[in-house]
């Protein structure tokens, strides 16, 4: 446990982006896999959870019984936004552009920086947020201003794609308070317990099924699963205790550009003039912010 805790320290910023570039693949898979949200979140959370509760169930009970009831609460909150995040991705993405999804997905560094200034009294230096601006601002030309994403069919998927980034913005503020004294581990198990239980219930009370899709829609599922819940969702949350909430997710907003690439190659979305340069000035704010947190943090 202390060389991996040494690992996430040395690596964390690294182990970031990787999991930002896991993190993107998941707009195409929902895309792709014919299965509606609710059984794609199902499904999802039932094939990650044996990975974190097996450790935590066989070797880490003690822990688990030595959490306070305020830590729980946190950690199951956690849980409970992850699910409605998973929920409103899941169903905007199946009916917006891909560009305007994610574009607006990733406005949860706002949800963050207005709570940790805001509740938490966290102090953010001001060209750290001229990042997060920028940042955003690339992402705004990613969607293109494009009217016609913004009306008909697509205005519905956009705005539970925006709902979507309230619920995650929420979720990793969980973690980070969560982190402070919940090991890593222990507080995966127990967001991704709840999260598979909102889910089971949801599954339950809308009669969704969750067997019978085509075999393709399985195979994608657990490469949803590994990739996404498991290379993205679960470093985040373990990430999140080397650096702060804010960190993480700023450089979400980086799944832009790797989900309009994706998108490209297998939706055959190709990305227009405003798009191409929204990617270059989310590269930019990204890193302009990451120097200057640097510096803040030092």
């Amino acid at each position: 446990m202390h060389n991996s805790n040494s690992f996430f320290k040395k690596y964390v910023k690294i182990i970031v982006v990787l999991a930002v570039i896991a993190s993107s693949s998941s707009g195409i898979f929902v895309n792709l896999i014919s299965a509606p949200p609710m059984a794609i979140g199902f499904w999802r959370l039932a094939m990650a959870l044996p990975f974190f509760a097996i450790p935590v169930l066989t070797k880490q009970r003690e822990t688990l019984k030595d959490l306070d009831s305020k830590d729980l609460i946190t950690s199951i909150l956690g849980g409970v936004f992850l699910f409605a995040h998973f929920f409103t991705w899941f169903s905007g993405v199946k009916i917006a552009d891909i560009a305007s999804a994610v574009t607006l997905g990733a406005l949860h560094p706002l949800v963050v920086l207005f709570v940790s200034v805001v509740f938490y009294k966290k102090k953010v230096g001001v060209r750290a947020v001229m990042g997060i601006v920028l940042a955003l601002l690339g992402g705004a030309m990613v969607a293109g201003f494009d009217y016609h994403q913004l009306v008909g069919s697509n205005f519905k998927g956009d705005m539970l794609a925006f709902l979507s980034a309230v619920f995650m913005g929420l979720y990793f503020l969980m973690g980070e308070k969560a982190r402070e004294r919940v090991p890593g581990t222990t507080y995966v198990f127990l967001v991704f317990l709840t999260t598979f239980i909102c889910f089971a219930i949801g599954v339950a009370v809308t009669g969704t099924k969750v067997l019978g899709y085509p075999a393709a829609d399985y195979g994608m599922l657990i490469a949803l699963t590994l990739l996404c819940q498991i290379g993205a969702h679960a470093v985040f949350n373990l990430c999140i205790g080397y650096v702060d909430s804010l960190y993480v997710s700023t450089w979400e907003t980086g799944e832009t550009i790797f989900s309009i690439i994706l998108g490209a190659i297998f939706l055959s979305q190709i990305p227009n003039q405003y798009q191409i340069v929204g990617c270059m000035v989310v590269v930019i704010g990204l890193l302009y912010y990451n120097y200057y947190w640097a510096k803040d943090n030092s």
